[in-house]
């Protein structure tokens, strides 16, 4: 459905995908990740992601059928065990191989790869040839090819684990025909997927902390202490409200940034704010819910506490609050955020 119409995906957007996350997220809350992962797929995972569009139109015409029917997935490995937030220090190289490349490196928090049929891979190169270009850059490859070895699975706060790996990458070779965009222009590609992720997940959160907020109603209008319901105590209205606004506060933002982006405009700034907001409203959120319920909310038949331990996972993937908010400093500084 939000493929991007040229990979021959539904086109629709990122106003028709937040929506469709936030409501899925609101009506079956956390702890559903089938629902999440196969229905709205993530933009380095699953479907048609937008680094697509810069594969070899050969090789792009050989893989897409398979990835845009879910037959085959994706990974996006960009992180290393030294090169988290700050990417220009990966160490991974590529050196020329034949008419290729030879990829050498180990990767870390890499989503989906032990599962992945592909690879989308960020290597540091220093190339020989007529133009002499180093830098940064990205490869499309087979993880069934020799050289692609996932060592390893990292367990996560409040997940059994299975889904974020450790691949060591040992001569991997690639044909130049796999290449994404010109040497050094790595990052750049990275970019191009990130701006639907974060939003992705600011949707998510969302609409978790909707789910949250409805459960914490219901629960104030028919717990009683005292003699009457707990949603008539101060106390209990103080939590309910400062949700409330939260949730509209982010829903808000996240309407008018995906509307921004919709329209080709520049969103760096605006996309960093939703991230860091939206993220760290559902940690209040649910915290919030969770006390409301008193004991009740500590349980796990409840599921708020999945949807907290969900909330602190989402502040550091895809980009910490901390260099979110670097990256409005440097847009306001630069006069590219006008608020």
């Amino acid at each position: 459905m939000f493929g991007a119409a040229e990979l021959g995906g539904g086109g629709l957007g990122a106003e028709a995908a937040v929506a469709v996350q936030m409501l899925l997220a609101r009506r079956y809350g956390p702890g559903r990740h089938l629902i999440h992962h196969v229905v709205i797929p993530s933009p380095f995972t699953n479907g048609l992601s937008p680094v697509l569009r810069l594969l070899d139109p050969g090789v792009r015409e050989r893989v897409l059928p398979a990835i845009a029917s879910g037959a085959r997935t994706l990974c996006f490995a960009l992180s290393e065990p030294d090169a988290g937030s700050d990417a220009q220090a990966i160490r991974t190289v590529a050196v020329r191989s034949g008419d290729g490349w030879a990829l050498t490196g180990t990767k870390q928090w890499i989503t989906n790869s032990p599962y992945a049929d592909y690879a989308v891979i960020f290597a540091q190169v220093e190339d020989a040839g007529p133009n002499g270009r180093s830098g940064i850059t990205a490869f499309f490859a087979e993880t069934a090819s020799p050289g692609f070895d996932v060592t390893g699975v990292i367990p996560l706060t409040g997940h059994a684990g299975g889904d974020t790996g450790i691949v060591v990458l040992d001569g991997l070779k690639v044909p130049d025909a796999n290449r994404m965009g010109g040497i050094g222009d790595g990052l750049s590609v990275a970019m191009s997927g990130i701006n639907a992720g974060r939003l992705g997940m600011a949707a998510t959160c969302i609409g978790y902390a909707e789910w949250a907020l409805a459960r914490a109603c219901d629960y104030a209008r028919t717990r009683r202490s005292f003699g009457r319901p707990i949603g008539e105590h101060q106390a209990i209205q103080t939590h309910l409200a400062d949700t409330a606004m939260d949730i509209y506060a982010a829903k808000t933002m996240l309407a008018n940034c995906a509307w921004r982006v919709d329209r080709g405009s520049a969103a760096r700034g605006e996309v960093a704010m939703v991230k860091c907001f939206a993220t760290e409203m559902l940690s209040r959120s649910m915290d919030r819910c969770i006390q409301v319920h008193g004991a009740m909310g500590l349980t796990n038949e409840l599921r708020l506490e999945a949807g907290y331990r969900f909330a602190r996972i989402m502040r550091i993937p895809d980009g910490t609050g901390e260099m979110q908010r670097r990256t409005v400093a440097q847009e306001l500084l630069r006069d590219n955020l006008v608020l």
